[in-house]
């Protein structure tokens, strides 16, 4: 942990990330474990303690600074900063009110449009990744492990892991989804079924800090701070599956 005595300003990017990250874990578990919301109320409940306290945190150490959060209208101001911190106050926000532990907090720094610093905590797991210190797992023996939708797994992906006999784990949040591969829990993470730049700018600083492979399903980059924050897909898996996955996707020559 970050000697408590640092101020905010004297944090690094990536420290001050996943200092904001845990404490709005801590919130929000405090918030699920009061008893005073149940299911959709407390998804709502979280979303907003989460965010208010997000955006104060983030505007008192960088006064500077863009922010695009999932609950805040898009400024569009934010566009001429060439700093935007990208967040998700609360991904998974149906797992958290149903008392999953597959959600998370994403809290990112864009610069120039590339994911640079970041934190992803997975609070119901008691673990926070930022893009510090963050190491790549080794490759696994046995077969291929591809996260997916619990309820809309995307058709990308099942073709990927039809055609790669890989076993498929279902997952809630995205952040929860990408950190499995992070933490060699999982090798690949393909997402197409829609998204936006706060559910996919943490966990890709996070997964580039590791060494993973990150793009778009296309092999493109992933770009930030636009004026449309839609994103709609990517891919986080072992830096040696990324050309397997793309000649799948490529179908036959």
């Amino acid at each position: 942990m970050t000697d408590i005595t640092t101020t905010a300003e004297q944090l690094t990017d990536a420290a001050l990330a996943r200092r904001v990250a845990e404490t709005a874990g801590e919130i929000l578990m405090t918030l699920r474990g009061s008893d005073l919301f149940r299911g959709k109320a407390l998804g709502a409940a979280g979303d907003a303690v989460a965010n208010a306290f997000i955006m104060a945190a983030l505007r008192e150490a960088r006064p500077d600074d863009a922010i695009l959060s999932e609950e805040e209208a898009a400024d569009p101001a934010r566009l001429a900063n060439t700093r935007a911190w990208i967040v998700d106050p609360l991904d998974g926000t149906r797992e958290y009110g149903d008392g999953r532990a597959d959600w998370a907090v994403h809290i990112a720094l864009s610069v120039d449009g590339h994911a640079t610093a970041g934190a992803v905590a997975l609070p119901a797991q008691s673990h926070t990744i930022c893009t510090a210190g963050c190491v790549a797992p080794g490759q696994t023996e046995g077969r291929i492990r591809m996260v997916v939708s619990r309820s809309r797994p995307a058709a990308e992906a099942l073709k990927v892991a039809d055609a790669l006999d890989a076993e498929l784990i279902p997952m809630g949040s995205a952040g929860a989804k990408a950190m499995a591969v992070v933490r060699g829990e999982a090798d690949i993470y393909l997402h197409s079924g829609g998204q936006y730049e706060w559910d996919s700018c943490a966990p890709v600083a996070v997964a580039q800090a590791a060494g993973l492979h990150v793009s778009r399903i296309d092999g493109s980059p992933l770009v930030y701070n636009t004026a449309d924050p839609w994103l709609p897909d990517l891919l986080i898996c072992r830096a040696d599956l990324a050309e397997p996955v793309f000649a799948v996707l490529r179908g036959p020559a």
